[in-house]
């Protein structure tokens, strides 16, 4: 046995043994689970970090000062407003009985209302950024008896008149409530400092008197708690102030479905038109390229067949030039269905697709896509043909040596920039893209060309595709 195969020998209760093995994969797998879990902390702790960094940040945000700004002047704005538009009124009502005097100071105070409302829309942009747009105009301009009719009947004008009216109440609530928002969490934070010079040696809650340390501490952390929500608070607050502005200031609901209508019209009959440009193109491709080869390519197989039995050399030759044509006609459908909706879009998404057009663009292209979910399928078709069709456009007009294509996804919009080193001067009103606008908006997507003479041009998409 001294030349024979030595077993090992094995304890199985060392620490070298089985049970020590197990031990060893127990304690590396114990540390792989320490380490996943001390990951999982800190990036908990980073999380929790970032967002006491947002909160602090938005204590000291110009949006929110801007805001507090706006809500205290709507005090000031709403005790204007409230006088001039109660004293007009009073007047105006108690003078119609006066030989009906009062006219002229009613058509004087919806005047001022609607100045004091355009006034108030710039106040609202200015301040919070909020574009709110002004009553759509009369169709037709009245002169004389029908245009103060007209004053009087407008539902508009009494609208700014009644927000003339809101604007104090309002405005007394909003000031006070941001004055209470960020006063009290401060008056807290800083009780400690100054706790033991208030009347009666303390704070006093009730009949409690606020002396021991740990009250106060609890009480300047509830303030220090108010204080990260007093940027929140105070944007509600000026959420509310925008919507009732937009009721009252604005065209109102009808004004915008009517307009909303308008648009749709437009747009549907702008997708209408591509859609029967596009068909008609297609027609035109298929008679004018395959349909040609289809036709040459039966003619040049039925001389083959009639000279199979006399001549074989010359119909190989026949049958050869066929094929050729073949292969041509399949390459022309190859493209025209890469024109409509190539298979690799459906399979493959917006990145491999654009990545073969930039392929076999006559310019170089760089194609960068940054889309981790794919969007809706109409809308990568659309996406994909105003890609197609500009570069085709930059291949033919531009005269470019180098051209870039940027899709990205931003919260529900889908954002496409293609930009060239061209000569510029690109025609908006031209047939390529007024048909990508029209495309464009047939998905409430919007279209953006800047193109100054000279270059470089750029295209900017945005489709929606919550």
């Amino acid at each position: 046995m001294g030349g024979g195969q030595r077993w090992p020998y094995v304890r199985l209760n060392s620490p070298g043994g089985i049970a020590g093995d197990q031990r060893k994969e127990e304690s590396v797998s114990n540390r792989g689970a320490g380490a996943a879990a001390g990951r999982s902390a800190e990036a908990g702790a980073a999380t929790r970090l970032s967002a006491l960094a947002a909160a602090l940040r938005a204590i000291v945000s110009p949006e929110t000062w801007l805001a507090v700004v706006h809500l205290l002047v709507g005090l000031i704005v709403g005790s204007v407003t409230f006088t001039i538009a109660v004293t007009g009124l009073s007047f105006g009502v108690g003078l119609l009985a006066l030989f009906l005097l009062g006219i002229p100071v009613l058509v004087c105070t919806l005047w001022m209302c609607d100045q004091m409302a355009r006034a108030e829309r710039a106040r609202f942009s200015l301040l919070l950024g909020a574009e709110i747009a002004a009553p759509a105009p009369a169709a037709t301009a009245p002169s004389g008896w029908r245009r103060l009719s007209v004053a009087f009947l407008a539902r508009s004008s009494w609208k700014h008149v009644g927000y003339a009216l809101v604007r104090l109440p309002l405005g007394v609530l909003d000031s006070c409530l941001v004055v209470v928002v960020w006063s009290l969490p401060i008056a807290l934070l800083t009780l400690p400092a100054y706790n033991a010079g208030l009347p009666g040696g303390a704070a006093h809650l009730g009949h409690y008197a606020v002396r021991d340390p740990l009250p106060l501490a609890a009480l300047a952390l509830a303030g220090l708690l108010l204080l990260l929500a007093a940027p929140w608070l105070t944007r509600a607050l000026a959420a509310l102030d925008i919507s009732v502005a937009r009721g009252l200031l604005g065209p109102g609901r009808r004004a915008d479905l009517t307009a909303r209508i308008g648009e749709l019209e437009t747009s549907r009959a702008a997708v209408v038109d591509a859609g029967e440009a596009e068909r008609r193109r297609i027609e035109r491709d298929l008679h004018d390229g395959a349909q040609q080869r289809l036709v040459s390519l039966a003619m040049e197989l039925g001389r083959a067949r009639t000279k199979f039995a006399s001549d074989p050399a010359a119909a190989q030759a026949i049958v050869d030039q066929a094929h050729e044509q073949a292969k041509e006609a399949l390459t022309e459908l190859r493209n025209l269905v890469r024109g409509v909706h190539p298979p690799v879009l459906s399979d493959r998404g917006l990145d491999a697709a654009l990545s073969g057009l930039a392929a076999l663009s006559a310019v170089p292209v760089t194609v960068t896509v940054e889309v981790p979910d794919r969007p809706p399928a109409k809308v990568e078709a659309i996406a994909y043909f105003v890609v197609a069709e500009a570069l085709t456009n930059i291949a033919k007009h531009a005269k470019a040596s180098q051209a870039s294509v940027k899709v990205a996804r931003s919260g529900d919009l889908l954002l496409l920039t293609i930009t060239d080193d061209g000569i510029g001067g690109a025609d908006t009103a031209g047939q390529g893209l007024s048909g990508l606008a029209a495309r464009v908006a047939g998905v409430d997507g919007r279209l953006s060309v800047t193109s100054p003479a000279g270059g470089p041009t750029a295209i900017e998409v945005a489709l929606p595709c919550g």
